[in-house]
């Protein structure tokens, strides 16, 4: 039988791919970039036209080598065996090009995962700007519903920062854990048989107290920015896909589609929901390199790009999920800082999506994935060594 466009291309069919195995191999190729055929999204862009930039090809990178810590590889053979579906490169300012899979498509969105909880703390940055959110208040302030709840004496900031002690376990791959309920609320798994509809606020809401007072270690909670996103609608009064188009999206001149997965009631999943071409969040990295400006119009305040990348907390960090990432890093304002000398820091997501800035190379470097697994720790340390050859290579 003759292979239609689609199995050709991606060597299986269309109805393969269900709300089961979506985010595994090979079907995420596909649907990680095309994640509003399978879960409910809003769109945010201001249209559905595709990119009329035409970027060179990488392929001067391509066959330059580096040592990913396992041995010389090329770039090429790094992007092939880490399932990099699109790879973006910036120079001061400019794009120096870009690598895109054999089946991937530069103009379509591509989910970004937990990436997304760096754009909503942006919006929340805003809004602070604004006079509109005060990180030092209590989230009570701006969800009264959360009184009462595991976020009770909890502050914004504390939100900001993953320091808000909870009885949660970010289990990936266990299908009895309150990750899994906590998905099947944002309609990312199947409802089972038997259970009963829940909503993502619901979830978020009704989640367990941890053992410890809030403000102790860094703890990565997901929840939390659902809980900002929440948050950032309620201080503005605008949904969440409004205040980033207005905020965000205009300002920042993204050229691409971009949009979120919502649930039953439309809540956004600001955690981990944004899907948006690896060229718009380069625009988002850059504006950040350059204190909160994108080209003459500042987006966010200088001093909230400044207070992101300089006032992590490194005790919490060390004492907290993730010290093994990044030895001497921090967390502020659901950012990464590295703690290398060259000030390089991050957004990141599971599956392999990456957003990685050297602020003293002037360096940008986007690379989306659809990795099998969601979290690789000797991968992602291979990762890190690819940015900084790449940086050092342009």
């Amino acid at each position: 039988m003759q292979k239609t466009a689609f199995s050709g291309r991606y060597g299986f069919a269309r109805q393969d791919v269900t709300l089961g195995n979506w985010r595994t191999r090979p079907y995420s190729a596909w649907s990680f970039q095309n994640v509003a055929e399978l879960v409910p999204s809003a769109e945010i862009s201001t249209s559905a036209t595709i990119e009329d930039e035409t970027l060179e090809s990488l392929d001067p990178l391509l066959g330059e080598t580096f040592d990913a810590g396992i041995g010389n590889e090329t770039v090429l053979t790094f992007l092939r065996r880490s399932n990099t579906d699109q790879l973006v490169v910036m120079k001061a300012g400019g794009f120096v090009g870009e690598y895109s899979a054999p089946a991937a498509d530069p103009s379509a969105p591509h989910l970004v995962f937990s990436i997304s909880k760096s754009l909503t703390a942006i919006l929340a940055g805003v809004l602070q700007d604004e006079r509109l959110l005060d990180p030092a208040e209590p989230v009570t302030r701006y969800l009264p519903e959360a009184k009462g709840t595991a976020y009770d004496g909890a502050t914004v900031q504390q939100v900001l920062d993953m320091r808000v002690s909870l009885d949660f376990v970010e289990a990936y791959l266990d299908p009895e854990s309150d990750f899994a309920r906590y998905r099947r609320a944002m309609l990312w798994n199947p409802v089972r048989l038997g259970d009963k509809p829940e909503s993502l606020r619901e979830v978020i809401l009704s989640l367990p107290k941890g053992d410890g007072p809030h403000g102790g270690p860094f703890r990565y909670y997901s929840p939390l920015s659902d809980l900002l996103g929440i948050i950032v609608e309620r201080a503005s009064g605008l949904r969440y896909t409004d205040l980033l188009r207005e905020k965000l999206w205009i300002p920042l001149m993204a050229r691409g589609r971009c949009n979120v997965t919502v649930d039953g009631e439309g809540t956004a999943r600001a955690a981990g929901g944004v899907s948006m071409t690896a060229r718009d969040l380069a625009r988002v990295g850059e504006m950040m390199r350059n204190g909160g400006m994108a080209g003459s119009r500042a987006i966010v305040s200088e001093r909230w790009v400044h207070d992101t990348l300089s006032a992590g907390h490194t005790a919490a960090w060390k004492a907290g999920d993730f010290a093994h990432l990044l030895e001497n890093g921090s967390y502020r304002n659901k950012w990464y800082q590295s703690g290398f000398p060259n000030g390089a820091f991050m957004a990141i997501g599971i599956h392999g999506q990456w957003l990685y800035v050297d602020p003293e190379r002037e360096v940008t470097i986007v690379r989306l994935s659809s990795q099998h697994v969601p979290v690789d720790d000797p991968l992602d340390q291979q990762a890190l060594r690819f940015y900084q050859a790449i940086a050092a290579m342009l």
